[in-house]
């Protein structure tokens, strides 16, 4: 059974190349990471198991792949390039891959709550173009951050928030209990939480699941932290909290757009933190990402 990586980065196909000879695993790659999905049946030529980074697969081109059956997408946000129960009508299965990053994208969460805490992007700018900004920060320790949503992201945040003297509250959408956490309604957590942690996955249940409203019920001067998806957040809304209240700030890795355009409103705002969706981009979790697509792609041989 062929499989080819469609859109290997310089890095991603590195690695993929090495623990493919090592593993014993074939794996084709397409070392040009900006493919068009017309592009797509051409790159395939016929092999069954398509491994995607961040190329968009609609129903239709998919339909046009001949032999496609399974697709390893890398990472748990396929939502976000393609239908995973429209490509199952047309008998595509999506494979997703969690857990490969779970403390890549922790410690950028930490890392975005600190920068945002502590304005260190604001007088970075300021300092760049020769001027002396001196902002007042947040002190951390003591404080309450709120985790809404928990899986392993969260846990693994919730163990360096702990480590930094912080109070854990979280809210998950089913029942969870987990060590140092307090498990709280959304509403009390959104109001006593000096930052908010978003964990959700995309689906269309969480699509602009924090919105306008709950925005309005956080804490006065609270921080927004976003490493999960960008559309779980009503962007709109939050733009204009930032602008006007509650939030005193966001630190943000993930967009409702991306790459996100030139000019836009978030790039204007002096309170916000950005980086660009690379919270899980490090060399063990790349490692765990690569390893993971390569053992379904050998499950999948197996079951023929």
């Amino acid at each position: 059974m062929r499989a080819v990586f469609v859109d290997a980065t310089d890095t991603l196909a590195e690695v993929a190349d090495r623990l493919s000879t090592e593993r014993g695993v074939p794996l084709a790659l397409n070392r040009d990471p900006d493919v068009r999905p017309e592009d797509l049946p051409g790159v395939l030529d016929g092999a069954e198991i398509a491994v995607i980074d961040h190329s968009y697969l609609p129903v239709e081109v998919a339909k046009a792949c001949a032999g496609l059956k399974h697709v390893v997408f890398l990472g748990t946000g396929a939502r976000s390039y393609m239908d995973p129960e429209a490509l199952a009508g047309i008998g595509v299965t999506v494979h997703l891959i969690k857990g490969y990053g779970d403390t890549a994208v922790a410690e950028c969460a930490i890392a975005l709550m600190w920068a945002s805490a502590k304005g260190l992007a604001h007088m970075d700018n300021g300092m760049r173009a020769g001027q002396w900004l001196r902002t007042d920060g947040m002190q951390l320790t003591g404080k309450t951050i709120g985790l809404v949503g928990f899986g392993g992201i969260a846990a693994e945040v919730a163990r360096l928030a702990s480590g930094s003297g912080m109070r854990v509250l979280a809210w998950n959408r089913t029942p969870k209990s987990h060590p140092g956490v307090e498990f709280v309604a959304l509403d009390r957590l959104l109001a006593e939480s000096h930052v908010v942690s978003v964990h959700l996955l995309l689906t269309d249940e969480t699509k602009g699941f924090l919105s306008k409203e709950h925005l309005a019920r956080m804490r006065p001067g609270s921080i927004l932290i976003n490493t999960a998806r960008g559309a779980v957040v009503d962007e709109d809304a939050m733009i204009e909290a930032l602008r006007s209240g509650p939030l005193g700030h966001a630190g943000l890795d993930v967009f409702t757009t991306e790459p996100l355009p030139a000019g836009h409103a978030l790039t204007t705002l002096p309170n916000v933190t950005l980086s660009a969706h690379s919270a899980f981009r490090t060399a063990e979790a790349t490692d765990n990402l690569i390893g993971a697509a390569l053992d379904h792609c050998k499950r999948i041989a197996a079951a023929g």
